[in-house]
C-alpha cells in the first residue's frame, strides 16, 4: 500500500510547473533540487519548508509528481537543465513519482477544483498554470494531492500524444553573438489592425478592469489620453474613480509624451508603480513598440511592465518579443516585461470580489508570467 503524504495544518500546497525535459533532468540529477527563474525569486521565499509541491507536466497537461520542501530557498547557478539555469532554488525530497502514462490529467479534476468554476468549459483555468511556484487553495492542493497518492496506489495508464511531451512554442529561435536569446516569428497578417467592433470593446474592458483594480488597492489611475472618451458601461474611462488628469513631468517632454499613451497606469503620488499595454487586435505590436521605446529613451527605468493580452494570444506575445529589435535593448524588453492573460486579469475580480482592496501589488506576480524564453522551458 502507498504510503500517505504526512502534513500539518501550516502546510501550503503550490504548483511546479516541468516539461518532460525538464523533470527528467530534476529527475537525473537526484530529484534533492527544484528551481525557477530569478524573476519568481520574491515569491519562491515565501515558500516554507514542509509545503508541497504538486508537480505538473505542461504539454500533456497531467500532475505527475509531489515534493516536499526540506530547507531554505537559496540561488545557484549550478548547472542542472539544459534549456535554462532556474537559479531561484529549493531543497526539496520526492514523495510521489509517476509515469506519464500514469499521471492524472487536470481535465479529471475538472468537476472538484475551484479554478474550473463556474464555467468548467472555459480556458480560465489555464491561468493558474502560467508560471510557478504559484500557491493553490488548501481545498484544491488536497484534492490534486489526493488524486496522486490515488494514482500512486492504483495506477492506471491513460493514452496521450507523445508529441506533446516535446511541445514547445513554435518559433524560430536563435542564439546571438553576445548569446542571448531571440526570435524571429513566422510571417503573419501583421499589417491588419482590427481595432473596431468586438476588439475595441475587449480592450476597453480590460482597461476598465486594470483602472478599477488599481483604485481597489489604493493608487491613483491613468488611462492613456487618447482613450479618456472611451466608454464602458455607460461611463467614460476617464471619469472612473481615482483617474488622474495629469501626469508628473520628472521625465523629458518626449518621454512624457510616449507614458500618456500607455493603456493604464497605476501610481502613487510621483511615482509609477505599473504601466500596462493591453493588445486585443492581431498585430501584437503598438503596445510592444510604446514599451520598447520607453525603456531605450529611459534605460534606467524601473517601473514594473505588462503586456495584457487574451489567452489565445499568449505565443504571439511571447514570440514578438523575444525579437532581436526588443531582446537587444539594454536593458532587454523581455527581462523586463511580464504576460497577463485577460482570463487571469478576470479570474482574479471573480474570486475576490469586494476584497480585492486587500490585496498587493504583488498579485500581479502571481497572475502573470515572464517573458524570457527561459520562463517557455519550466
Amino acid at each position: 500500500m502507498a504510503k500517505m503524504v504526512v502534513m500539518d495544518q501550516t502546510t501550503s500546497f503550490w504548483l511546479d510547473l516541468f516539461t518532460w525535459e525538464t523533470w527528467s533532468e530534476f529527475l537525473n540529477n537526484g530529484g534533492k533540487i527544484s528551481g525557477f527563474r530569478e524573476g519568481r525569486w520574491t515569491t519562491v521565499q515565501r515558500v516554507a519548508t514542509g509545503d508541497i509541491f504538486l508537480c505538473y507536466l505542461t504539454g500533456i497537461s497531467r500532475f505527475v509528481g509531489v515534493l516536499e520542501v526540506t530547507g531554505q530557498p537559496f540561488l545557484d547557478k549550478s548547472p542542472i537543465w539544459k534549456s535554462a539555469v532556474f537559479p531561484a532554488r529549493l531543497p526539496v525530497k520526492v514523495l510521489i513519482q509517476l509515469k506519464a502514462e500514469t499521471a492524472v490529467p487536470v481535465y479529471a479534476l475538472r468537476d472538484q477544483l475551484s479554478f474550473f468554476q463556474p464555467d468548467p468549459d472555459s480556458a480560465a483555468w489555464t491561468g493558474h498554470f502560467r508560471g510557478s511556484p504559484n500557491r493553490f487553495n488548501e481545498a484544491d492542493g488536497r484534492i490534486i494531492l489526493n488524486a496522486l497518492e490515488q494514482a500512486q496506489a492504483n495506477p492506471r495508464e491513460l493514452p496521450f500524444d507523445p508529441k506533446k511531451l516535446q511541445k514547445k512554442i513554435k518559433v524560430q529561435t536563435f542564439v546571438t553573438n553576445s548569446d542571448k536569446l531571440v526570435t524571429i516569428p513566422q510571417e503573419t497578417d501583421r499589417g491588419k489592425t482590427e481595432v473596431e467592433g468586438t476588439e475595441a470593446t475587449e480592450h476597453t474592458k480590460i482597461q476598465a478592469l486594470l483602472l478599477r483594480l488599481g483604485k481597489e488597492m489604493s493608487f491613483e489611475t491613468w488611462v492613456a489620453r487618447n482613450d479618456k472618451s472611451k466608454e464602458f458601461e455607460g461611463k467614460s474611462l476617464g471619469q472612473f474613480s481615482g483617474v488622474r488628469d495629469v501626469l508628473p513631468r520628472q521625465f523629458d517632454p518626449v518621454t512624457n509624451k510616449t507614458i500618456e499613451l500607455i493603456d493604464v497606469l497605476w501610481m502613487k503620488g510621483n511615482t509609477i508603480i505599473a504601466a500596462f499595454e493591453i493588445e486585443s487586435t492581431t498585430s501584437i505590436y503598438s503596445g510592444l513598440l510604446r514599451m520598447a521605446d520607453l525603456v531605450a529613451m529611459q534605460p534606467n527605468i524601473n517601473i514594473p511592465l505588462y503586456i495584457v493580452a487574451p489567452d489565445k494570444r499568449r505565443e504571439k506575445v511571447l514570440e514578438e518579443i523575444n525579437r532581436p529589435t526588443f531582446s537587444r535593448l539594454e536593458p532587454n524588453l523581455n527581462e523586463i516585461c511580464r504576460y497577463l492573460s485577460f482570463s487571469s486579469l478576470e479570474q482574479l475580480f471573480k474570486k475576490y470580489g469586494a476584497d480585492l482592496r486587500f490585496l498587493k501589488r504583488q498579485i500581479l506576480e502571481d497572475i502573470s508570467e515572464d517573458c524570457s524564453l527561459t520562463d517557455v522551458a519550466k
